[in-house]
C-alpha cells in the first residue's frame, strides 16, 4: 500500500468513526413533555409525548417501566394516587389513565427505555388538576 493511499484509508477511517460516534445519542437527548398542562379532577387520562430534543421528533416504542404520579409540588409527595398505561393513539405518544383525588398540583414520574439507547430517560412532569 502507498503512502498516499494509507494516508486516504486512515482519514476515511477516522471520519466514519467520528460520524458513527456523534450520532449516537444520550438520555439527555430525550425527554417526556405534557401534552397538556391541566387536567380535571377525577378520572383524567394524561398524554405524554417522548421528545427527541436534537431533532425535535416523536419518539415511538419507548419501555416505559416507572411510573408515579403524587401531589409533591403541593408538598404533599405521600399523596398518590393510582396511574394505568394505556394503549398509544399514535406513535411518539404515551396515554396514562390516573385518578386525580384532590385539585392542586401533581407530579408525573416517568422511566423509559429507548430502543437502541443504554440508559434510562426520566422526567418529573408538574401539572395542576382543577375542579
Amino acid at each position: 500500500m502507498s503512502k498516499t493511499s494509507f494516508s486516504r484509508a486512515l482519514t476515511a477511517a477516522l471520519l466514519g468513526l467520528a460520524l458513527t460516534t456523534a450520532a449516537r445519542a444520550d438520555t439527555k437527548d430525550y425527554e417526556f413533555q405534557l401534552v397538556k398542562d391541566e387536567a380535571k379532577q377525577g378520572e383524567a387520562i394524561l398524554d405524554v409525548r417522548l421528545v427527541d430534543k436534537r431533532t425535535s421528533k416523536p419518539v415511538p416504542n419507548a419501555v416505559i417501566f416507572a411510573k408515579r404520579i403524587d401531589m409533591a409540588p403541593d408538598s404533599m409527595e405521600e399523596m398518590t394516587s393510582k396511574i394505568e398505561q394505556l394503549p398509544s393513539p399514535e406513535p411518539g405518544l404515551y396515554r396514562f389513565k390516573a385518578k386525580l383525588t384532590m385539585a392542586g398540583g401533581w407530579r408525573l414520574s416517568l422511566g423509559a427505555k429507548v430502543q437502541g439507547e443504554t440508559g434510562t430517560v426520566e422526567n418529573k412532569l408538574v401539572f395542576k388538576a382543577t375542579k
